[in-house]
């Protein structure tokens, strides 16, 4: 027989089941009766798929350590007729310099990667900044007119 360890919960205690979970509330009893945060079983995903053209021409940039990044002004379609212009950092080593060599302005392109939120000084004081951290990059074809 193997040896057990009293201290380790067997998997099966620790589903939760939806008749166990008290109304309203954040946490579960599961099958041994302990009370379990409901979001310890939540998978957490960050992932982006954007499609839209690109609003201006690439920037890119070297940093002091040697990296670099293309920075592209994204307009995705919003619901009606808005267009929201979205910042998007494509790091070289990550995407390929190649793969954003060939995107100018207005051509349509497929990213995806992971929504990052930076925080950094400037003369006004700490600032923040939303942007999409592009994993991969696809120029699309523009329809036959």
């Amino acid at each position: 027989m193997a040896p057990t360890n009293s201290r380790l919960t067997p998997l099966t205690t620790l589903t939760p089941r939806l008749a166990d979970r008290p109304p309203g509330t954040g946490v579960h009893r599961s099958e041994s009766g302990g009370r379990v945060p409901w979001l310890a079983y939540w998978h957490r995903v960050n992932v982006v798929v954007l499609a839209g053209t690109v609003a201006a021409d690439p920037v890119q940039r070297r940093m002091p350590s040697g990296d670099e990044v293309t920075e592209l002004r994204l307009s995705v379609p919003e619901a009606g007729r808005r267009l929201l212009p979205l910042p998007v950092a494509a790091w070289h080593a990550t995407v390929g310099a190649r793969t954003v060599d060939g995107i100018a302005k207005g051509d349509a392109v497929l990213v995806h990667g992971q929504l990052v939120r930076r925080f950094y000084r400037s003369g006004a004081g700490a600032r923040s900044m939303t942007e999409v951290v592009a994993t991969g990059i696809k120029k699309l074809e523009q329809p036959a007119a």
